[in-house]
């Protein structure tokens, strides 16, 4: 196996803004994704897309606001760790490792050096995926408890999906999340009386 990318082999077609645009941002996500922001070209993404790479600037503007576009789209697919889901959540992060979530965390650490992806990263995750996280919490400071909630489950997507680690690979998945459960809903359910720790 190699990492070249293949151009997909896309048959003549109609005019079609829209079916254009999803595979820009298709071939976008896969080179962002496997090279980060600094290192993606729009030759490569055109190349890969299928399309004349003057159409991505038709289509986005830019190389940033195309990051920002496929930004926004992958970290909507996002899970919810609330009370009500997160059994669920707990046990799709230690058992099922889907591509969407793998893509996430791989997109957001090779695009990691370059301050301006970092702000786009920061504002898309803040004001999206937090914020609708933050407003199905009761309680207080919600948004602080949201952000608690997706450091601890991207230090599982980290440990596990990144690094491989033994513990979370070969431990028993189910006690594992069980655990990872208890520790979401610690944060998820507001304290009745919040105070500093002892």
């Amino acid at each position: 196996m190699t990492d070249t990318p293949a151009v997909r082999d896309i048959a003549p077609r109609k005019r079609d803004s829209a079916a254009t645009k999803r595979v820009i941002l298709d071939a976008a996500r896969e080179v962002f994704t496997r090279s980060g922001y600094d290192a993606a070209g729009m030759r490569e993404i055109a190349g890969i897309a299928g399309v004349d790479a003057r159409l991505i600037g038709r289509y986005f503007g830019s190389k940033e606001l195309l990051f920002t576009q496929v930004v926004e789209e992958t970290y909507a697919n996002h899970l919810m760790m609330t009370p009500e889901a997160n059994a669920e959540t707990a046990r799709s992060l230690l058992t099922d490792p889907t591509q969407a979530h793998y893509d996430g965390m791989l997109l957001t650490l090779r695009s990691a050096s370059n301050e301006r992806a970092v702000q786009i990263m920061r504002d898309s995750l803040e004001s999206n995926f937090q914020q609708a996280l933050a407003d199905e919490l009761a309680g207080p400071d919600a948004a602080a408890r949201a952000a608690l909630l997706v450091a601890i489950c991207s230090g599982v997507q980290f440990l596990r999906n990144i690094l491989g680690n033994s513990a979370l690979l070969h431990g028993n998945p189910e006690i594992l999340a069980t655990y990872l459960k208890a520790a979401l809903d610690a944060v998820a359910t507001a304290p009745s009386t919040p105070g500093p720790v002892d």
